[in-house]
């Protein structure tokens, strides 16, 4: 190895000075005829954020979206997205150590950084400016993440001091899981109380309107996905206060992410979380018209359209950024007759003891409203824009827990107020208990049958969707008070379930209508969203479902898929010949491909033979099958059994032996 040069031998640096001097140069006027260069434009997509989850790890499905309904859990009962497209995103992103949202906190839970591990031994060296400055932007992810760490032991401290309630306690606090296994004794109890006691009215010929919630099942897996309810973790909004590496460029999972040696701008933190919601909004005029086209004229906007709003420390107003966008939507919604509401979720509660639980109910609240005043509605139709929501918890005291109620509705703005229903629910608050408090402070009444088939008041009332018909006159008097066309929620149990608990849990599809009005907007809140409302339609004949068809397994017409390089090939006399007749000329590969594609417009819609329709259990055809990859050596799955046994394939091994030990059929020995 040679010697190292002492810094004395080295070349000593050229100074300004002893360049040679720059000769003047004056710029030749072009002549009149030649045109100026183009000037130099940023490409379009430079820059910005890529809100598709299909490639960008960043941008997750809002929880609340994928559920049955808002306050449902996302574990037995939602939409299961992995099993849709077939594992995650193909460009993952970094989570620096970061889990998931609690989904009883929009803030991510956060853990300490791992380290990387080292391949071997470093030699210690001074810090360079910019490793000085990584470590800055690290320290301050980790102090965020510290303090959060300290607020909630110190939510988790308070809580555990507070006095339990049945609605906090519940696993599952909409009944969609499965929970604990239930005693032997409770089941026959539960199974041998008085059978229900149900209407035989029908709808029927159906004048109303029937809905879904948040997510359309279909465009949610189109190419690109369409939904409005994209969401990120707190961290990475954290992360994205600092520009990327090459801010010219998009972002990418690994070649291009924020430089933390940068410094942070909040601003720019906030214009990423922006661009997620300005993509859910571009999204809803899409999701209208395709409902518009099959018959569906009454939707649910998802509260996680804009990610963090109402969050205390890190919430945000809606306007500017998002007036424009939100009023166009308005606009296609009044265009075609359609009604929206909304429903903010269980955590929204006027009439908890905590101030801290009241302070973020009202923030959400104002959020929500902020976001239906946006759409500049015509007044009907911002009128019935409602605000759904639960009591929540009893606290031990149900008359102590309506009086912190009415004292902290009459601080909410009169906007909100005007907005509110108050619903039954399945833990706690029959109708009979929100009832008189409606009457009181003039509040709709939105009735869940399927609440009420749980939670009734059995001096009153039997269960079942008969007795309930003789509150229908009151119920309906507290939305006529306020001019707003009244609303209901249906779902149903399964068939299986026997216990309340198990009974929460909601039916993928309901086989029926309640005997509500037959002009009545009726929310369906089922884990198959719109085709929940499709399998009614067939099922009952209702108006629209002769409109869709069943799709064919695995395979989409209607997006724009990566086309395959196809090697050149020479075309025969005949095709140039066609090409010459349909086009005016022979066509180049490129325009070949081009000709191919679908228009934006028509992008998920279902293609000429309107195939939106899958079947229960079906969302797997939604995306193209997973390509499966055959061991070598043709090994069948029988003789994999039998080579590798385990206690999970006992019965099948058995089963196989049997079998082959079974004697020949006459058939069988004839043909042999």
């Amino acid at each position: 190895m040679p010697p190292k040069r002492k810094r004395s031998s080295a070349a000593p640096a050229t100074t300004a000075a002893d360049l040679p001097p720059i000769p003047h140069e004056t710029p030749i006027p072009l002549p009149g005829s030649a045109k100026p260069p183009a000037a130099k434009r940023r490409v379009s997509g430079r820059g910005k954020v890529d809100t598709n989850p299909d490639h960008n790890a960043d941008v997750v499905d809002g929880k609340t979206a994928l559920r049955a309904s808002p306050d449902a859990d996302e574990k037995s009962e939602a939409l299961d997205v992995q099993k849709v497209t077939n594992g995650p995103p193909s460009t993952p992103a970094k989570t620096n150590g970061i889990k998931e949202e609690d989904e009883d906190s929009p803030l991510s839970d956060l853990e300490p950084e791992t380290p990387a591990p080292s391949s071997g031994k470093k030699q210690k060296r001074s810090p360079t400016k910019s490793s000085i400055a990584a470590k800055k932007g690290s320290d301050e992810i980790k102090a965020f993440k510290a303090e959060q760490a300290a607020k909630k032991a110190a939510a988790k401290t308070v809580k555990k001091e507070d006095e339990e309630d049945e609605w906090d306690k519940r696993v599952d606090p909409d009944g969609d899981e499965e929970g604990p296994v239930e005693d032997v004794d409770v089941l026959k109890l539960e199974a041998a109380r008085p059978p229900p006691v149900n209407s035989d009215y029908l709808p029927l010929p159906w004048k109303g309107r029937l809905g879904y919630a948040c997510l359309n099942t279909y465009l949610r897996f189109s190419n690109p996905p369409v939904f409005t309810s994209r969401t990120c973790r707190m961290a990475s909004i954290i992360e994205h206060r600092h520009p990327l590496k090459d801010p010219s460029q998009p972002e990418h999972a690994t070649k291009n992410r924020p430089d933390k040696s940068q410094p942070a701008s909040i601003e720019r933190g906030q214009r990423y979380v922006e661009e997620l919601c300005l993509a859910n909004i571009r999204d809803l005029p899409k999701m209208l018209r395709w409902n518009d086209k099959y018959g569906i004229k009454f939707m649910r906007l998802s509260s996680e359209m804009f990610p963090f709003a109402s969050h205390a420390e890190y919430g945000y107003k809606l306007a500017p950024f998002a007036s424009e966008a939100l009023a166009e939507v308005g606009k296609v919604a009044t265009e075609l007759g359609h009604r929206v509401s909304t429903h903010p979720g269980q955590f929204t509660q006027l009439g908890s003891p905590r101030p801290e639980v009241i302070a973020n109910a009202i923030r959400d609240l104002d959020y929500h409203h902020e976001m239906l005043s946006l759409l500049q509605l015509p007044e009907q139709e911002d009128r019935d824009a409602v605000m759904i929501l639960h009591m929540g918890g009893t606290f031990g005291d149900k008359a102590a827990t309506l009086d912190r109620f009415r004292e902290n509705y009459k601080n909410l703005s009169p906007g909100v107020q005007q907005r509110l229903v108050l619903e039954n629910d399945d833990v706690s608050w029959s109708v009979h208990d929100l009832l008189p408090i409606c009457v009181e402070l003039s509040i709709p009444l939105c009735l869940d049958f399927h609440h009420h088939n749980i939670i009734f008041d059995s001096t009153q009332l039997r269960e079942g969707t008969l007795d309930i018909v003789s509150l229908y006159p009151r119920i309906k008097a507290t939305w006529d008070r306020k001019s707003i066309r009244q609303k209901m929620h249906y779902s149903e149990p399964c068939p299986e379930a026997i216990t309340g608990r198990q009974r929460r849990k909601h039916n993928p599809r309901p086989i029926t209508l309640p005997p509500c009005p037959n002009d009545m907007d009726l929310m369906i809140e089922a884990k198959d969203k719109e085709q929940a409302v499709f399998e009614l339609m067939r099922t009952l004949k209702l108006p629209g479902w002769d409109t869709f068809n069943n799709i064919i397994p695995y395979e989409r017409y209607d997006d724009n898929k990566p086309l395959p390089k196809r090697p050149k090939k020479k075309k025969t006399k005949k095709q140039i010949t066609a090409e010459i007749e349909e086009f005016g000329k022979e066509l180049s590969d490129e325009e070949e491909a081009a000709k191919e594609l679908v228009p934006e417009e028509e992008i998920g819609m279902g293609g000429k033979e309107n195939r939106v329709y899958w079947p229960t259990g079906m969302e797997e055809w939604l995306r193209p099958k997973k390509r499966e990859v055959k061991k070598k050596g043709g090994v069948d799955d029988e003789e994999e059994m039998f080579r590798n046994p385990t206690p999970a394939n006992f019965a099948a091994r058995k089963a196989v032996t049997a079998r082959n030990k079974a004697p020949l059929s006459d058939e069988v020995k004839e043909r042999l």
